[in-house]
């Protein structure tokens, strides 16, 4: 038995989610590594503070967006 059902806007708000999700987990990814690597170069405290300054929110606006996803997913879940 086949079901025809169609894309709805709880599906859209759930893919929407994930991709939000999937966004900004790349970002904290590019976090991860920015400073991995910036020890890995050995730069001197005050280097390594700039850097951790200018890293530090672009990691905080990717933990909201990843979370606002997630959000998403289970807001489309339970209303879908």
């Amino acid at each position: 038995m086949e079901q025809d059902r169609n894309f709805t806007i709880f599906d859209g708000i759930i893919w929407g989610g994930a991709a939000l999700s999937v966004l900004g987990l790349i970002g904290l990814v590019w976090c991860i590594l920015k400073v991995w690597r910036a020890r890995a170069d050995g730069l001197e405290d005050a280097q390594m503070r700039a850097v951790m300054s200018r890293v530090l929110p672009l990691n905080l606006g990717a933990l909201f967006v990843s979370v606002l996803g997630l959000m998403l997913v289970i807001v489309g879940i339970f209303l879908g």
